[in-house]
């Protein structure tokens, strides 16, 4: 019997349409590379296929019964129908079953108008539901700063505890008792702020139904706006390549000066950038790093400008902290200076300032009640978030004219426009290290090797004569891989960039959906095009950071720059 080739095609018929898959793929895979939609809760192409939602079921030629598509193998000829009268009746009864118990208060839902079940209940063409469930009446917890968890709206996919388990490998969450009791929470019932969350918000964006959300600033923020206070928003990197989306601009469509002009629209006083934070940011991570890679110590160096990773190392990996950056993240960094720097400048009390940080994530919401930060930024907005708002006072964002924004704090670089996606950081500090120890950019580094959403990414180069290892991650499963490599004094790295979320901040908790490859791959780009259609592309030379050190903070690295820029860790216990 002759074996098949490894990369050989196999041929099947979809819907009386012949097309190619290749040995691994399921059906699904293959109908939607060829435009065949299969509607689904449970399946996510980064996550072991369970079939448990059944609603991908499909009919195939000559089996009695229906399959689900998500975990059933292709095979040579196999005639499949992914739409037959039998294979709708039966979606429709899984439906029906799913909303018998569901909680149907789909207008006061987050999730209203953008859940998966509302969706396909429509398409379906649900009208009446032939099953009378008992309805969950449990409590929703409240009890986390970034994560709402409504246990009446789950549907049980399970797709939060993979995500949470399986690629973060964080364990908050599990499916607790049995039967119709089954429910997903943290163990032995507790609430969320008891568990080993870490606010990354990837069960936010894996979860279809609307039972785990952002925890929501917005009514905090209007009061605010409608106070007597002087109101600042800073915008991470991300945001402007994100935000259009939530107004139906297609994906990756930059909308920085839009952004800004809606702020104002809504009330701020300045709007400043986040990415000058950022550029600031690398200043003091290339001299840690330098420091740290000429007398040999510490190493590998990790950054630490996201604060899902941060709690994840202080929970599982405390004892090797040494090797983080002491660097705050961007946020942290600006609004600091916001709090001191400029509070000064413009002659006003530090508690008289409202600082609301736009960001892609929901861990966020976390670091700012860090007592490293207290009393610094006042709410965090994810983008979300500030769609909902924009849209909630009547700003007409899609027809918006650009602003600029304010300085002192609005000027960045291209360096720090790719932030928001993974490996940016990594970039951004090889630019400015090799500058200043090689006095030359570095003209051999593969850049396009980091930017890939490889979830682990390696690199080897040349700076100043001597050779740099460096290593880029996404998910905290992977930077679970690299700290124990670390834990065993086996780690062949000098600098590793770990984020917490997929794609990094552009695929962050707080992010609009979808979360696809695709829509991750798009959002990039449009960063890159930032970058590179700017006039200064690294962070050493903003001309706005250069003014900051010379005016307030002095030296790079200096006292003054440790007290402010840098902060300190502490071991979080978890169940």
């Amino acid at each position: 019997m002759q074996r098949r080739n490894k990369m050989s095609k196999i041929k099947l018929t979809i819907n009386n349409m012949e097309v190619e898959g290749k040995p691994g793929d399921m059906i699904i895979d293959v109908a939607r590379r060829n435009g065949i939609e299969i509607p689904h809760f449970c399946w996510n192409d980064r996550m072991e296929r369970i079939g448990a939602c059944r609603l991908c079921i499909v009919e195939v030629k000559g089996m009695q019964k229906l399959i689900a598509s998500c975990c059933t193998p292709i095979k040579e000829g196999i005639v499949v129908n992914t739409h037959s009268p039998r294979v709708l009746e039966a979606r429709r009864t899984n439906m029906e079953l799913l909303l018998a118990n569901h909680d149907l208060n789909c207008v006061t839902c987050k999730e209203n108008l953008s859940c998966k079940l509302q969706k396909y209940a429509e398409e379906l063409m649900i009208q009446d539901i032939r099953f009378d469930g008992e309805k969950r009446t449990e409590n929703p917890d409240d009890s986390s700063v970034s994560i709402r968890r409504d246990n009446n709206k789950c549907i049980l996919c399970e797709q939060c505890v993979r995500v949470c388990n399986d690629i973060q490998t964080v364990y908050a969450i599990g499916l607790q008792k049995r039967g119709f009791h089954t429910k997903v929470s943290p163990p032995f019932g507790l609430d969320m702020n008891k568990s080993a969350c870490v606010n990354c918000g990837q069960c936010v964006v894996a979860c279809p139904t609307g039972a785990l959300t952002e925890k929501s600033d917005i009514q905090g923020v209007i009061n605010a706006l409608n106070s007597d206070k002087y109101l600042i928003a800073q915008t991470a990197p991300s945001i402007r390549a994100t935000l259009g989306e939530c107004f139906g601009m297609p994906v990756g469509t930059p909308v920085t000066g839009k952004m800004v002009t809606a702020l104002k629209e809504a009330g701020f006083h300045q709007v400043f950038d986040t990415d000058l934070a950022a550029d600031i940011c690398i200043i003091e991570e290339a001299t840690e790093f330098i420091k740290r890679f000429k007398e040999k110590k510490d190493l590998p160096m990790i950054t630490t400008c996201c604060p899902a990773w941060i709690k994840f190392g202080e929970q599982f990996f405390f004892d090797e902290l040494h090797h983080m950056s002491s660097c705050r993240s961007p946020q942290a960094i600006l609004a600091s200076l916001i709090k001191t720097y400029y509070a000064e400048k413009i002659k006003k009390n530090p508690k008289d300032i409202i600082l609301v940080d736009i960001m892609p994530c929901t861990a966020k919401k976390f670091e700012i009640l860090r007592p490293e930060f207290s009393g610094e930024a006042d709410y965090v907005l994810t983008t979300v978030e500030l769609a909902k708002l924009l849209k909630q006072l009547n700003v007409d964002f899609s027809s918006l004219k650009d602003s600029k924004f304010d300085n002192p704090l609005g000027e960045s670089t291209g360096a720090a426009a790719i932030f928001g996606h993974t490996g940016g950081v990594m970039e951004a500090a090889l630019r400015t290290a090799a500058d200043w120890i090689s006095g030359k950019d570095l003209k051999k580094i593969d850049y396009k090797a980091i930017r890939s959403m490889d979830t682990m990414k390696e690199a080897e180069i040349e700076i100043g004569g001597e050779k740099v290892k460096v290593c880029v991650v996404h998910t905290l499963g992977e930077a679970r891989k690299l700290m124990e490599q670390i834990k065993e004094g086996k780690s062949p790295y000098h600098f590793i960039e770990i984020m917490a979320c997929y794609g990094g901040c552009i695929g962050g908790g707080g992010q609009p959906p979808p979360h696809n490859k695709k829509t991750l791959a798009k959002r990039t780009k449009a960063l890159i095009d930032v970058d590179e259609k700017m006039d200064v592309r690294k962070s050493h030379k903003n001309p706005s950071a250069i003014k900051i050190y010379k005016e307030y903070l002095g030296e790079f690295g200096s006292k003054r720059a440790h007290k402010l820029l840098h902060t300190h860790y502490s071991k979080k216990d978890y169940i």
